[in-house]
């Protein structure tokens, strides 16, 4: 027997026109046993429909929201002081920029004609060049910038996100490790690629930290500075991870932050953890995971939400980086990911009411950001 009921919310947005619908399909099955009584097991699934209205309107407007949101993030950049030399473009533009050019998946020279438009609008003091873009893209000092944006760009929702999942994603690049393969005489080579690990919050999908590494980078030991950056600004109620994440040390650092991990152990752990120290909260998450199964995969399901993350990064803003060099591949993916958190900010602002605030806080490097020059 099969039922479709529907029933109504309240509306989460002040702007929104019409109320989120629900259905609730629900499956029956009854059982007769030889002593006459029944066993009736019943299976629900819940299911939401998009909020229409809301959304529509969040993308109708979201390529003239994302200038000036960007435009705010960017004001809290200092410009390191200069002393000598020909005078540098304004950090703040080169951000601008670049992150622009990665909203629009548009190469270099045939994003000239947008930037030239921002400077009419007043968006950026002056229009730097594809070369120059391309230089400050290589340099190393532009990472702890960038990711300091993503961070301030998801400040505005930690209201609403308390629970959080992790994982990591590799992103295709155009340079290829070719070697000589003795065994077989002949050249192989393969494609590289850079690895993003993630933070996010589940209901937004909002990273909260972020870090980019090599392809051949273990996933558990980025797990420490990404709960440790979402902890500077979000309280944290609960991190979900899959097994690569498991470990006594990455239990132990969720703990710390007034959090609870649900992280699935392997197949070979054990609570007691062999020889090592007696460790509590590895005992009990190893018995909650293995005696009450049911109850924790209900909690550690928020995990698939990282990986909607993933999806609407790449499937938005490609899966795949144009910069030739290892750092300027970094700083792209980092772009990518800013792109993607103030999108959902213009989500959030029809969806949830949200009215982000930037320029209270500033932040940058004490040093000169240089662009590397061509002969460097």
């Amino acid at each position: 027997m099969t039922t479709d009921t529907r029933f109504a919310l309240a509306p989460t947005s002040r702007r929104a026109t019409s109320v989120s619908t629900f259905t609730r399909s629900s499956t029956s099955f009854r059982e007769s046993k030889p002593d006459g009584s029944e066993t009736i097991t019943k299976t629900v699934k819940v299911t939401c429909t998009q909020e229409w209205p809301a959304y529509n309107a969040a993308q109708t407007h979201e390529q003239e929201r994302f200038v000036r949101l960007l435009r705010d993030l960017c004001n809290g950049i200092e410009q390191p002081a200069q002393t000598f030399g020909r005078p540098r473009l304004p950090l703040a533009d080169v951000v601008f920029g670049l992150t622009f050019k990665t909203y629009g998946m548009m190469s270099g020279r045939r994003f000239m004609p947008d930037i030239r438009e921002a400077k009419e609008k007043g968006l950026v003091t002056k229009s730097p060049s594809f070369t120059s873009s391309f230089r400050y893209l290589e340099n190393p000092e532009l990472t702890p910038l960038l990711k300091s944006l993503i961070e301030q760009s998801a400040s505005p929702l930690k209201a609403v996100e308390t629970d959080f999942a992790v994982d990591s994603s590799g992103f295709a690049t155009t340079t290829y490790a070719r070697w000589f393969d003795h065994k077989y005489g002949k050249m192989r080579s393969e494609a590289k690629w850079v690895k993003a690990h993630l933070m996010c919050g589940v209901k937004t999908h909002v990273v909260t930290s972020v870090e980019v590494t090599p392809t051949e980078t273990a996933d558990a030991p980025q797990l420490t500075p990404l709960v440790n950056a979402t902890a500077q600004t979000f309280q944290i109620s609960e991190v979900s991870a899959d097994k690569a994440y498991s470990s006594r040390r990455n239990l132990q650092t969720i703990n710390a932050v007034g959090a609870v991990p649900f992280i699935p152990f392997k197949s070979y752990s054990k609570g007691s953890q062999g020889s090592k120290p007696f460790d509590g909260l590895w005992n009990r998450m190893w018995h909650f995971y293995n005696f009450n199964r049911a109850a924790f995969l209900e909690r550690y399901h928020k995990r698939s939400n990282v990986e909607t993350a993933f999806s609407m990064i790449k499937g938005k803003f490609g899966s795949a980086v144009r910069a030739k060099t290892p750092i300027a591949q970094v700083n792209e993916v980092l772009c990518k990911v800013l792109c993607h958190n103030i999108c959902v900010l213009i989500q959030s602002i029809f969806e949830l009411g949200v009215e982000p605030v930037f320029g209270a806080q500033t932040f940058g490097t004490k040093e000169a950001v240089v662009p590397k020059l061509a002969w460097e």
